[in-house]
């Protein structure tokens, strides 16, 4: 008999867990409250990806005497061409995917699904209409919205949330951005870039305080930010703010949260600019979604799962950013979850798919863009790996000299005695898609030598793999 499968969520985990599922043969649903695309599409990866591209545009637009090129007249950022570009992409970008569900003969439902009981599932649509959707497997995929602060609440106009951002019609004349985390590092980079006066203010000791991140990643960053003119407080958090016509008042007060033992004096308690932008976190779209009608209860709104995507609840999965902190919040994982949630919930076999994260690229879209897998050295040390590392400036790149592109280094983390490479980590140019090699090194548990051994092309920025696994075994080149 054909499984009813039904997704409630169409972001990169439910949308791809939707086209396993058709793949495998059975009947798909998927539920969707908004637009196909989740925040990845919608509110995150993609329309600050258009915006960094033309931030990064104008950056070269205005060094370009050095490549040069003259260029007459005054180059600026258009705010209103630039949102009807990212809406334009959006709207393409939904469009692919609504074709990619015809065309895979996968029924989508628009409006809010919640669970009535086992098997069933109830859909209300925007005029309040309501769908019963009959189910033999489940996958729970709404995920996540910005985390709205009690103490300064989002008034959408000068206390704003990272969605906010995505929308701005103008570029301000200065913004603080309040978290120095992904989300915050990267606005910090694209709205200084497009003019505006950028301050930070981060509860931890360090940017990006991640522990998939190495700190000499962050200690870079800072080193760009203050080049760009980017005003950083770590050690700090923001207490009160307090929103007129003119702009925002923010008053600060050193951080109860920090991992410093010594935190310096603050040099100042309050902060001015026409906005505040809010970029500390998220939190769960659980609520409503009638889980208590099958017995799921959840850790503060987030839902548990094992590494096969189950739920504690009988033929019911979840996926994606609703697996909270716990797991890892990215949209390529998701994706992968669906993928685990899909085979498992259809497979008569018995066999089972397993989701692994020992080998998750991560992709920080900063100026310069960060990438990262596997164990940072603190993290190998912790896990209580004898490490050695290796790290290898861009400069020593022709590459990176030809484009003008040399702010950056690869780090490379390789256990003492095997040099099986631990963790990697790169700041610097189009670092994202550098990763990729690393990514592979890691999950199929390679040496350094090994990846030394492989013949990187000349010129090209994929040299800096390895430069830095040539110093990691033990046989520097240029670096």
């Amino acid at each position: 008999m054909t499984k009813q499968l039904v997704i409630i969520g169409g972001g990169p985990g439910g949308y791809v867990a939707a086209l396993k599922g058709a793949a495998l043969g059975a009947r798909v649903t998927l539920i969707e409250k908004e637009n196909l695309g989740g925040t990845c599409l919608n509110w995150g990866c993609i329309p600050s990806k258009i915006m960094k591209n033309s931030a990064d545009l104008l950056l070269k637009c205005l060094e370009a005497d050095k490549m040069g090129i003259q260029i007459e007249g005054h180059v600026s950022a258009d705010m209103t061409a630039l949102m009807a570009r990212k809406d334009k992409i959006l709207e393409d970008q939904r469009k692919g995917i609504e074709g990619l569900m015809e065309a895979n003969g996968i029924s989508v439902l628009f409006g809010k699904g919640k669970i009535a009981g086992p098997g069933k599932v109830s859909v209300t649509d925007a005029a309040g209409e309501e769908t019963i959707v009959d189910y033999d497997k489940l996958i729970i995929a709404t995920g996540t919205k910005p985390l709205n602060v009690l103490d300064f609440p989002f008034d959408h106009t000068r206390v704003v949330s990272s969605n906010d951002i995505l929308c701005l019609d103008r570029i301000p004349a200065s913004m603080t951005i309040v978290g120095g985390g992904v989300i915050g590092c990267e606005f910090a980079f694209i709205f200084s870039a497009l003019g505006c006066q950028v301050t930070v203010v981060e509860a931890m000791s360090r940017l990006l305080p991640l522990p998939s991140v190495d700190e000499s990643c962050s200690k870079l960053l800072m080193r760009e930010m203050k080049k760009r003119k980017i005003k950083v407080f770590c050690d700090t958090v923001v207490t009160k703010a307090e929103a007129g016509d003119a702009g925002v008042s923010v008053s600060l007060s050193v951080s109860p949260f920090t991992d410093n033992p010594k935190p310096k004096k603050l040099k100042t308690d309050t902060l001015e600019s026409e906005i505040m932008a809010v970029c500390i976190g998220r939190t769960p779209l659980s609520e409503d979604l009638g889980l208590e009608n099958i017995g799921l209860q959840t850790e503060r709104g987030w839902i548990p799962a094992n590494e096969f995507m189950e739920t504690a609840a009988d033929n019911v999965y979840a996926i994606g950013d609703i697996l909270g902190p716990a797991k890892i919040m990215l949209a390529h994982v998701a994706s992968h979850e669906g993928l685990v949630a899909a085979e498992n919930a259809l497979s008569d076999t018995g066999t089972k798919a397993v989701m692994a994260y020992n080998a998750v690229p991560g992709a920080i879209f900063t100026m310069p863009e960060v990438g990262t897998v596997g164990l940072s050295e603190e993290g190998a040390k912790a896990a209580g790996f004898e490490v050695e590392t290796a790290s290898v400036n861009f400069r020593v790149l022709g590459k990176a000299q030809a484009i003008g592109e040399i702010a950056g280094e690869a780090k490379m983390i390789v256990d003492a005695a095997t040099k099986k490479v631990l963790g990697v980590h790169i700041t610097g140019p189009h670092a994202t898609d550098l990763i990729a090699e690393a990514t592979l090194a890691v999950e199929k548990g390679m040496t350094a030598d090994e990846v030394a051994h492989t013949i990187h092309a000349h010129p090209t920025l994929a040299e800096i793999m390895g430069e830095v696994a040539s110093k990691a075994s033990g046989m520097p080149l240029h670096g």
